[in-house]
């Protein structure tokens, strides 16, 4: 959310030297405020002493624990003729006294096993003397360990652990973690010096640095990586889909848009195409490395002094399943939040509102929300939790009048509060914001210490109030400026509190949401690991281009590789009014993804465009209300399993390589195959996995492979897998006037096909159902209705 005259007040995020930590801008290539930490620097700073993991010292096969010995390095040059040359060189302590201090340290490590498919792997640089009882960012505060489910046996070389679905082979000299897959092929490993004596290039085997300037440690965890790997997740990134070949920083960002390589929504999470994803478990920031400087290593390089990661064996569902079990899967959101959010920047009155949500009725616009953006208070952005009395004249009657008409009202908020707001005084005096060094804030704007209890407490008294007016759900905004060297009444400073913030208030919200009103649902924009248990998420401030489209979907393929199910974005951008060609193009695209928002600079009503453009977006507005059974069923499923709604080719079809390698479209739960046109063009070029397909739109058959397919009357491309029932309902202004009792099953079936099946779920059900219709001359019969006579189920084969 942006307005250029108050981007100084709400930039925000402290990036001046923390514990000596070298602040780098990805963007501005300068040292400014809204700054990522790049904590790579730390390992290129050759003042610094490393520490390269060398050997098992010691091992307890029965616990999982024992040590690593560590060499100590420094780097030194070598001149040749014009050629300045870094190499690591063992060094003696430096130390005084030099009894005191270790010259080859031996560090804890230890092997935990989660699930038969999941290893945790934890090596520290040191002793920790202040461990965290429980992690915020693990669903039960804690990661359970069955060593039953993996069975150990002693090799000539070191040890192993073997289930039925992997193997980890510890090699004592020199020091491996080997990890393989069921059929023995290596997925990765742990890279020591000696694998890096045939290159000339300086590269970090798995080491921990201490730096010159205080001491500090931080640890990088390298593993190896095989010529034809591909690397996916790490949050809503923006640039190329595949990480191969990039340096990915983590940490929370106001990336101020959507085509740069600052993340509002950064995760510490990746897949790699050979069949295992890691989740690096640190709140600290992190820098990856995924073979940009050296090809064959991955350099996770984490700012905490212990490297705590979980590795995940199988195809992608079963990595993001085994993720989400971890960190949580997504609560279901209720059934009215799949419906159209209609915004902008802003409604400035219960006039506007009841306007809009006249015209919304009167043109026929499907739609469930209303949302009121920055201008809802007295003096706009001055968020202060109460309605403007001179401009809304009766709000708790406003939405019991909106709520009678099919309408939630969703309300604009932030953390952070300027000088003139008439809380302030309140939050600071009351110790509810965080501190600097000083005991101080540290900016103008006091910012909300969600560590806090008492905040917490005091901040959703605050929602529940407006909640108890008629309120459905709250835009949780920002959220990525907290203080980083600010001092937290957790105890720990803005280094490790940073990238926790957006998790900690993401949390506060969905939980009052929950206790208040029965669901769980928030509208945030910054996220961190555990963030997907409290949806939903939009994807930031695009901007009105062809380019942010195609980022746009980058980024929330990304975000469904991290345990995101559920994630939407602004229909044809926000940063400027939305070229009505694009915003035509974009607005299917979003009626196809598992929520969808027109917001941004105005106008966004679409009869404020030409009578073309508003007859193109009811079209694809009650395309997506006809299809809302199976936008239904899909998120419940998702939701069970930690799937994405929209989800990446290859999460549906891992044994297609073409489908590794596609970033421009995607599948809509597991049915709908989608192809957005990013260019002002009828047709596209889309890649089909192997079997046969039809065009939802054209009716058109096709068979995998690549193909030019023309855009339908509604400007995209969507295809059906043969087979499929798609479940559809009778068109509604509203959820609430939706009659479930009733569906169409519209089977897209070719004539080889003899049955077809799609899932249903019914708003207030248990379970996803699956309904089965078998062919019957030219038509298709529904077999057992697993509803019970509940639902009259109607057939329609498609042609």
């Amino acid at each position: 959310m942006k307005k250029t005259t108050i981007a100084a007040a709400f930039l925000g995020l402290a990036l001046s030297l923390v514990s000596g930590h070298e602040a780098v801008a990805q963007v501005q290539n300068a040292d400014v405020l809204n700054a990522p930490v790049d904590i790579s620097k730390n390992f290129e700073n050759y003042l610094n002493t490393f520490y390269f993991a060398d050997e098992l010292a010691s091992f307890d096969p029965a616990t999982g624990k024992g040590t690593v010995k560590y060499l100590r390095y420094n780097y030194k040059t070598r001149q040749a003729f014009n050629n300045m040359m870094m190499k690591p060189d063992v060094e003696k302590a430096n130390e005084f006294p030099a009894t005191e201090y270790a010259d080859a340290p031996v560090l804890p490590f230890s092997i935990e096993f989660v699930s038969d498919r999941t290893v945790r792997i934890k090596n520290a640089s040191g002793p920790q003397f202040n461990q965290v009882a429980e992690s915020l960012m693990l669903v039960n505060g804690t990661a359970p360990n069955h060593p039953e489910s993996w069975k150990y046996s002693k090799t000539a070389t070191g040890h192993q652990y073997v289930s039925k679905h992997g193997k980890v082979v510890i090699e004592s000299k020199p020091w491996h973690v080997k990890i393989y897959d069921a059929a023995g092929k290596m997925l990765t490993s742990t890279l020591h010096n000696d694998d890096l004596q045939n290159t000339y290039t300086p590269t970090l085997p798995f080491s921990f640095v201490r730096n010159n300037n205080d001491y500090s440690r931080n640890v990088a965890p390298v593993f190896g990586l095989e010529p034809d790997e591909k690397i996916f997740g790490c949050g809503e990134s923006f640039t190329q889909f595949n990480k191969r070949g990039q340096k990915v920083i983590m940490w929370t960002d106001d990336a101020n848009g959507v085509q740069n390589e600052t993340m509002y929504k950064p995760i510490p999470f990746y897949m790699s195409s050979r069949g295992y994803g890691v989740f690096m478990h640190t709140s600290a920031p992190i820098t990856v490395d995924f073979g940009k400087y050296y090809a064959s290593a991955n350099k996770m390089m984490i700012g905490d002094d212990v490297a705590d990661l979980f590795i995940f064996l199988g195809e992608p569902k079963d990595i993001l399943d085994e993720y989400t079990n971890l960190t949580g899967k997504a609560a279901m959101p209720p059934l009215w939040s799949f419906g159209l959010w209609m915004s902008r920047i802003t409604y400035f009155s219960e006039k506007e509102g009841r306007e809009v949500a006249k015209n919304l009725r009167k043109y026929k616009i499907p739609s469930d929300v209303i949302h009121f953006d920055t201008g809802w208070f007295d003096v706009d952005w001055r968020n202060n939790y109460e309605f403007a009395s001179k401009r809304f004249e009766d709000p708790k009657k406003m939405m019991a009048d909106m709520k009678k008409d099919g309408f939630n009202v969703c309300l604009w908020q932030l953390p952070y509060f300027t000088p003139k707001n008439t809380l302030f005084n309140e939050i600071v005096n009351n110790n509810l914001a965080v501190k600097d060094k000083k005991g101080n804030i540290p900016y103008e704007d006091a910012v909300l210490d969600f560590s806090n209890p008492e905040t917490v407490k005091w901040y959703q008294g605050k929602l529940k109030h407006l909640f108890d007016q008629g309120v459905g759900v709250f835009k949780v905004d920002f959220g990525e400026a907290a203080p980083t060297d600010g001092l937290y009444h957790s105890g720990r400073t803005g280094f490790y509190e940073h990238n926790l913030y957006p998790l900690r208030y993401n949390k506060a919200v969905a939980e009052v949401t929950q206790r208040e009103k029965g669901y769980t649902l928030i509208w945030a924009r910054s996220t961190w690991a555990g963030s997907q248990r409290y949806p939903l998420h939009w994807g930031g401030d695009a901007e009105t281009n062809n380019g942010a489209m195609a980022a746009t979907l980058r980024g929330g393929l990304s975000l469904g590789l991290s345990g995101f199910s559920f994630w939407s974005h602004d229909l044809g951008g926000f940063a400027t009014k939305s070229p009505e060609a694009l915003y035509r193009r974009w607005t299917p695209f979003g009626m196809l993804t598992s929520h969808v928002r027109s917001h941004g600079e105005p106008p966004r009503e679409p009869w404020l465009f030409s009578e073309d453009f508003l007859k193109g977006y009811r079209a694809a507005d009650n395309m997506r209300y006809e299809l809302m059974p199976y936008i239904y069923a899909q998120a419940k499923e998702s939701s069970e399993k930690g799937l994405p709604m929209m989800r990446a080719l290859f999460v549906e079809f891992p044994n297609d390589p073409g489908a590794w390698l596609i970033d421009n479209q995607y599948m809509f739960g597991s049915d709908l195959l989608v192809a957005p046109l990013f260019e002002e063009v009828t047709e596209r070029d889309v890649y089909l996995p192997a079997g046969t397909w039809i065009d939802y739109q054209t009716k058109k058959v096709y068979q995998g492979g690549w193909h030019r397919i023309k855009a339908g009357d509604i400007p995209i491309v969507v295809l059906v897998k043969d087979g499929t029932a798609l479940p559809h309902i009778a068109l509604a202004q509203s959820t609430q006037d939706m009659d479930w009792s009733k569906l169409t099953l519209k089977v897209f079936a070719t004539d080889a096909a003899t049955t077809a099946t799609g899932k249903v779920f019914l708003p207030g059900g248990d379970k996803v159902q699956t309904v089965s219709a078998a062919r019957s001359g030219n038509s298709f019969t529904v077999g057992q209705n697993p509803y019970n006579g509940k639902i009259t189920f109607k057939t329609e084969l498609i042609k």
